[in-house]
């Protein structure tokens, strides 16, 4: 697994200063690098690894059980991260762990973008086909 999509949460949650969180994500454009900041001095999870928009505003975090693995792919370098996109649960970012230049995931991969879509808020929409007549 060297290429990965990473959900962004704690969207909600106030910054220190600047910005908010859902603000500074609705600023973001997919593609433009974020930067992930190991957080070892964090009270809640010395795991937990701080997401960052391009403009150095904090976006959220790295799900708790993705930042170990995040972190130790951290510590050997060679992950570089861009923005892919916004979420109802905060954002979604697109990481490449073998060192090469993140790229945006094949739009036709249906698995890369939020599900349901905006606007339903039951997890069990699916769209009708549409059958010819």
């Amino acid at each position: 697994m060297k290429r990965l999509s990473l959900a962004v949460v704690g969207a909600d949650h106030p910054n220190k200063d600047g910005p908010s969180r859902r603000f500074e994500i609705a600023m973001c454009v997919p593609g433009e690098p974020v930067y992930l900041v190991p957080e070892p001095k964090n009270p809640v999870d010395p795991r937990a690894i701080a997401v960052f928009s391009a403009r150095h505003i904090q976006i959220g975090y790295i799900r708790a059980e993705r930042a170990q693995f995040i972190g130790g792919a951290l510590q050997r370098g060679g992950l570089a991260a861009i923005f892919q996109g916004k979420a109802r649960w905060g954002a979604t970012v697109r990481a490449h762990l073998d060192g090469t230049q993140p790229t945006l995931p094949d739009v036709s991969d249906s698995r890369a973008f939020d599900w349901p879509p905006p606007g339903s808020e039951d997890p069990d929409w699916w769209p009708d086909e549409e059958w010819p007549d």
